[in-house]
Order: structure tokens, then sequence, then C-alpha cells
């Protein structure tokens, strides 16, 4: 099957050139696709060398620094819209370029999708999966908040926020990302509840996450606050619908 892994990129200088050279060694025939914010650091110049020395790399460079959920837009839109590969693509991968997750896990996500799963979420909150090097603050707050988001959404998923997963491109096809709204880790719930409510088969692969070694991470407060205003505000409408549904039945 053809994959193709997309990656958003702000500040990534120091990560860049040796993440794409691991990607290219984890699976040497995927494609690859970086999405650039106008790094003021030259992350999207050295995309380009390293793209004109190992192949089937391509950049865009966007203008301005525009968000991870506007990023996945792009990059979703070019692959699924056919501009970023010769043929047919099969599965979309999606991961930080900061070593938080690491390439070399890349061939296990291809296989679960190989056998039949729809969209797999790699996880570090269940049997196999954990944290290195996060301060005991961001662990609670990550696992308190996709507990929180899980059980409001009604969703089987552990880790809703994670980026590392990969998609059957006909199912992140029929979710049509391109429509969503959230703009930080809330995009990644988003995907995830669109796709559980279409019926796709949705698992999760033990992933361990670690926190980067360079670079800075770009997790904020308006991030998170964004993530729980949303996910709160779907849960209701959720509610609603479900209510509204009950009034209408035929009894």
């Amino acid at each position: 099957m053809q994959s193709v892994v997309v990656v958003p990129t702000y500040q990534e200088s120091e990560n860049i050139v040796r993440f794409l050279t691991e990607v290219r060694r984890s699976v040497p025939d995927a494609y690859v696709l970086i999405v650039d914010d106008d790094s003021p650091d030259g992350t999207g110049a050295l995309a380009d060398r390293v793209a004109s020395e190992l192949g089937n790399i391509v950049v865009i460079h966007r203008v301005d620094k525009r968000g991870l959920g506007s990023a996945y837009r792009d990059g979703f839109a070019a692959v699924l819209g056919g501009t970023i590969l010769d043929g047919e693509c099969d599965i979309v991968i999606s991961m930080d370029c900061d070593f938080s997750h690491d390439p070399a896990a890349i061939p296990a996500f291809i296989a679960r999708i190989e056998q039949g799963a729809d969209c797999v979420v790699g996880s570090r909150y269940v049997l196999g999966g954990k944290t290195v090097n996060w301060p005991l603050h961001r662990r609670l707050l990550s696992r308190w908040g996709n507990r929180y988001t899980s059980g409001v959404l009604g969703l089987h998923i552990h880790d809703c926020t994670s980026g590392f997963r990969a998609y059957r491109t006909t199912a992140l096809a029929s979710i049509a990302p391109t429509s969503t709204a959230a703009e930080g880790y809330a995009f990644l719930t988003e995907l995830v509840r669109r796709l559980i409510a279409g019926g796709h088969s949705v698992v999760e692969q033990p992933i361990t996450f670690v926190d980067r070694e360079l670079g800075t991470s770009k997790m904020s407060g308006a991030i998170i606050v964004e993530s729980m205003m949303l996910v709160t505000r779907w849960a209701l409408v959720d509610t609603w619908a479900k209510l509204r549904h009950r009034r209408t039945r035929p009894h």
C-alpha cells in the first residue's frame, strides 16, 4: 500500500534533516509532505535541500504561522487532491518532526491499516504506551484532558490528542478534513470524532512519547483552552441532537 507522511513544521531547523533521513530509513518507499509555516529559522529551506537529495519529498511553503489544524488541512487537501503522488495514495500518516514520535514506529501503523483498521492512533495511555521526559504537571494535564475528552464525547479512544496516526485515505476523505475549524489539538479530536461517528474502525497503537530535546514546544495555554472549549461545545451539540432524536422518534 502506498503511503505518504504529512508533517507540519515551524521552527524545526534543528530536527528536520535528521527527521527526514530517519523517515526515509524507516519507510523507504513512502512519500513525505512537509507543510512549513514560513519558519524564520530556515526549516523550509533545509527541507528543500533534503528533498533534492532523497527524492519523493515535497515541501509546501506557507506564508505566516497559521497553526496546526490549518497546516494539516492544507496537507491533507494536497494528498487527497492528488497533487503529491504520481499515483493513488492508500495511507496517510501524520506525525511531529521533533522526535516525540519515533519514525521507526511507522511500519507498525501501516501494518494495522493493512490488517483492516481505518485509522490508527498512537496512544500514550494504553497498555505498552508511555511518556518520557515530561514533567509531572504536563503528564497529569494531558491525561486528564484526554479522559475528559473521551468521556464527554463518548469515544473509546484513550489518547484523542495524539498527532501520531495513520489513516486509510478513503476513510480520511469521507470525513472531509478540510471542512474542520479547530486549529490546535482540538483538530485531532475533531477528526477522531468524525471517524467514529461515521462508523469507521479506529484503533490505538501503543507508543513511547519522548519530549523534544531540540527546539521549542508549540504548546500554549491558548491551545489548551481552545481544545477544552470546543470539546465541551461538541458534547453539548451531540447531547442536544440525541435528545431531539428521542423526542421525534415514533412511539
